[in-house]
């Protein structure tokens, strides 16, 4: 053979080869299937089905079992703010917020955060079966950031949590947050109680008291879902972290269970939480000096406990033309008070009807009064 005939036949030969190994690349992965599948009566690989008796730990399986029975009761949450066209008169949703919350009783109210709900003018609830029901607001608390939703779902589908206490909890003990963030499934995340007795701000702008801090995350749309202890019972419903990205960072806040058992029979009820008071008005703070510690009273209500018990308020001195303190209320039942926010969450807690005794201080003399507390419209 000439030279270039040795070198055409080299040419095609290797374009043949590639062609080959082309076509057996392209049905490399059916054959591979082929080849792997078992022979008739021998066994195949297995697919995991989950872990088998034994791999679990004592710790886990209880874990478990708790969201097991907690995720039915569990629900997500969304919100809209509804536009009217003045031209067109059409309506447009707009979303507002998500969240989670979960069943409180058979009668279909739901417990979640104010804030999930806020701006929202309608109301869309998903259980844990995919069911979407439309809520009403039955109550909302700004000043706790609690609110009830109700949905006329049918009673096999409600399923309340158990109720816990908040008080007596002790740092360092398991926890577990449960959510279903944007309808999409539920989740679990597991921590300890990393601090309890905190302070947080609520949306309306006044201090919430005897918040519980965790390490288990907290993510955004698990606002309003709720906090358990190890055996699945209410203690808390989470509410917000402390996260420069929106992110949980290891820092969570939830609402004491305590307060919640407190105020949402009132929101069923009321619509609105009923506030015990003594019928006086504080002095604003910044007539006060800074550092000031206490509740000046700058009026009395006529008819009211404050009036009852002899309390009085700022006085203007006339001779001077200059506004004198009245009485400042320095302490309840001997729990001292820094400011109002203070002094009405006693209040709160004593409830309507109790009766307490004032510690007031007038021109530097210290006394004690007894007073009984009444709702405050």
């Amino acid at each position: 053979m000439r030279p270039w005939q040795i070198v055409a036949g080299a040419i095609l030969f290797g374009v043949g080869l590639g062609a080959g190994l082309a076509i057996s690349g392209r049905e490399g992965p059916q054959a591979g299937r082929a080849l792997a599948a078992p022979a008739p009566g021998t066994a195949g690989p297995s697919t995991p089905a989950g872990p088998l008796p034994g791999e679990l730990t004592e710790q886990e399986q209880r874990d478990i079992e708790v969201f097991r029975r907690a995720a039915p009761s569990v629900v997500s949450i969304r919100s809209v703010a509804l536009r009217y066209s003045l031209f067109t008169l059409d309506v447009t949703a707009i979303p507002r917020g998500q969240g989670t919350g979960f069943i409180w009783d058979r009668q279909g109210h739901i417990v979640t955060n104010y804030h999930v709900i806020e701006g929202g003018d309608a109301f869309l609830v998903t259980l844990a079966d995919r069911s979407e029901w439309e809520a009403r607001v039955v109550g909302r608390a700004p000043h706790k950031d609690l609110a009830v939703l109700r949905i006329d779902a049918p009673l096999e589908t409600l399923q309340p949590l158990p109720i816990g206490r908040s008080s007596g909890l002790a740092v360092g003990q398991r926890v577990l947050a449960v959510g279903n963030p944007f309808g999409l499934d539920h989740t679990l995340t597991v921590g300890v109680l990393s601090a309890v007795g905190r302070e947080l701000d609520s949306p309306a702008g006044r201090v919430i008291r005897d918040v519980l801090q965790t390490d288990a995350a907290i993510n955004p749309g698990n606002s309003g879902g709720p906090l358990l202890d190890s055996r699945g019972r209410l203690i808390g419903v989470n509410t917000a972290i402390v996260s420069h990205t929106g992110t949980s960072a290891g820092i969570g806040f939830a609402i004491p269970v305590d307060t919640v058992v407190r105020l949402v029979p009132q929101l069923i009820e009321h619509g609105k939480p009923i506030q015990p008071g003594i019928g006086i008005t504080p002095v604003p703070p910044a007539w006060l000096p800074p550092g000031f510690e206490g509740v000046a009273v700058l009026s009395v209500e006529a008819g009211s406990p404050a009036e009852r018990a002899g309390l009085r308020g700022l006085r203007f001195e006339r001779s001077r033309r200059r506004n004198l303190l009245g009485d400042v209320i320095r302490a309840v039942d001997g729990t001292p008070v820094r400011d109002v926010s203070e002094l009405l969450d006693i209040f709160e807690e004593r409830g309507v009807g109790a009766s307490v005794t004032l510690t007031v201080e007038r021109d530097g003399e210290l006394r004690d009064v007894r007073v009984r507390l009444e709702a405050l419209e």
